[in-house]
């Protein structure tokens, strides 16, 4: 029995369990970390054809313009920073006819909460992370946190910076 190149790959291909990534590659693949709910993706991989947007850093507005303009009173907590940090996210993408589920990659710049010790507060942004990725919007981005020693303005305690693509 002779079979066509085909048919040997289609066999190739089954037999080693590749078939469910071919069949995404049509689109992107958000990759879920193995046993985990965590609002995270472990990876997504872009298909040839993606667009992808890369929007700079954007820091939190002003919550209280009556207060010093370079304190934490001007623009609040992590939480309170995360919420409006990722509000401006989502306006930059709308204007570019984007989601925040079009979001691929995050990287995420906390700085040291003098109420938490100069640690930073992980789980007000955790808080604020949660409104917009992981609950009714359920495409996750590949995420990294790190702290960092200051952003520009005394006054910030977040700078998110993200990757939107879309086929």
């Amino acid at each position: 029995m002779t079979l066509s190149r085909t048919a040997l790959a289609a066999v190739f291909v089954s037999a080693f369990g590749l078939l469910p990534a071919l069949a995404g590659a049509q689109g992107i693949v958000r990759h879920k970390i193995p046993n985990s709910d965590f609002p995270i993706a472990q990876a997504v991989t872009l298909p040839a054809g993606t667009t992808i947007h890369f929007i700079s850093g954007q820091v939190p507005p002003a919550v209280d313009k009556a207060a010093d303009p370079n304190s934490l009173a001007a623009f609040g907590d992590t939480r309170t920073q995360t919420v409006g940090v990722l509000t401006k996210i989502q306006d930059v993408l709308k204007g570019m006819g984007l989601t925040m589920g079009d979001v691929v990659k995050m990287q995420v710049f906390l700085v040291g909460d003098p109420a938490k010790n100069g640690k930073a507060d992980v789980a007000g942004f955790m808080e604020g992370y949660t409104r917009f990725f992981g609950g009714p919007q359920p495409n996750l981005p590949a995420r990294a946190v790190v702290q960092v020693a200051a952003l520009s303005n005394p006054g910030w305690l977040v700078e998110i910076e993200v990757v939107a693509a879309k086929k």
